[in-house]
């Protein structure tokens, strides 16, 4: 495989969590948590920490760059990001200002990742059509696109007003790095490879080789393009103990709790133990249980897609912050160097 090992890196949605008694704590506290554990992550040598937007009940960050900024503060080596910014309904040139922003208070540790949003609570409140979904995000990328080279800026579309030779500030001292999330369009797939993006593939549900088309695809379209190759993660929600059974029962409720309720919203059919079972099986998009399935699992993800990151999604409903600060922990101390030990001498996807 190449000589650079694959990052190991954690996301989370900021899930609203128990405290100690069981209650569901506070927006606050849950915030608060989201950057002890964006600490944590640093001190046992991950890689990337991202944090999602969302703009409702269920999760507590809706600023991910603000809580990123205070993990900022706090972190020295830790690439700091989202997961993801919902750029179609965010206006390009603040998200840009925003991460240029956090980019220097973290000395050049930010990553975007863009996306068009599996929820979309964000198109009302903020005064989008849902009609325009996809118009949305393609012209906010192109501009965004354009930001980017910190040079000015001269831009026209349908959905915000047009620039003319507009500069934007603070500019970075290196550039910013950015991605775009797949959830498994290929024409989204295809957007990446134009604009030149890294692609985070959003790997929620089957066997992670089913996606095995899509990275080709990306590295195809790459090279069709005349581009150099650009990097590929994959984000899956996961959790880890010290067993696979104590893994299976901790992470259970919240998992259970989360898809119920975004089954409901969604017409999906109540979640249950046996479609748990399945989904943290061999072929299944969870990667829950002890360090060295997790380790196992995580490398054949390698294997098949050639990703050179993992960003385990790591909270998932109501599951506690001390578990989450322990999954983070064994994460961290037993599960990366497994992997990289694993990967040392195996056969990667190109």
């Amino acid at each position: 495989m190449d000589a650079t090992p694959v990052e190991l890196g954690l996301d989370t949605f900021g899930d609203i969590s128990r405290g100690p008694d069981g209650s569901l704590q506070s927006d606050a506290q849950t915030i608060r948590n989201v950057v002890e554990q964006a600490v944590l992550a640093d001190q046992v040598g991950l890689s990337f920490f991202g944090v999602g937007e969302h703009h409702r009940k269920d999760f507590a960050v809706t600023s991910p760059e603000i809580v990123l900024a205070a993990a900022a503060a706090r972190t020295s080596n830790i690439h700091l990001g989202t997961a993801v910014t919902v750029l179609s309904s965010d206006d390009p040139v603040r998200v840009y200002e925003r991460f240029a922003t956090l980019d220097a208070v973290s000395n050049g540790r930010a990553e975007v990742i863009l996306g068009r949003g599996s929820f979309i609570e964000s198109f009302p409140l903020f005064g989008y059509d849902l009609a325009d979904y996809e118009q949305l995000f393609e012209e906010k990328l192109e501009l965004f696109s354009m930001l980017l080279d910190e040079k000015p800026v001269t831009w026209s579309g349908r959905t915000r007003a047009g620039l003319q030779d507009a500069d934007v500030y603070p500019k970075t001292e290196k550039g910013l790095t950015a991605w775009v999330g797949v959830g498994g369009s290929p024409e989204s797939v295809v957007r990446a490879a134009r604009y030149g993006y890294g692609l985070v593939l959003a790997i929620i549900g089957g066997s992670s080789a089913r996606f095995r088309p899509y990275a080709d695809l990306y590295r195809r379209s790459l090279r069709e393009l005349g581009r150099n190759q650009l990097p590929i993660s994959v984000h899956s929600p996961g959790h880890i103990a010290e067993t696979d059974q104590q893994a299976w029962d901790e992470a259970y409720e919240g998992v259970a709790e989360l898809n119920t309720t975004i089954g409901r919203e969604r017409g999906w059919p109540a979640y249950n133990r046996l479609r748990f079972q399945q989904d943290v099986g061999p072929d299944g998009a969870m990667y829950i249980g002890s360090p060295e399935t997790v380790a196992r699992k995580i490398v054949a993800t390698v294997q098949a897609l050639g990703n050179t990151r993992f960003q385990l999604k790591f909270a998932s409903g109501s599951i506690s912050h001390d578990r989450l600060m322990s999954s983070i922990e064994l994460y961290g101390t037993r599960v990366l160097p497994l992997v990289h030990e694993m990967l040392a001498d195996a056969p990667v996807a190109s």
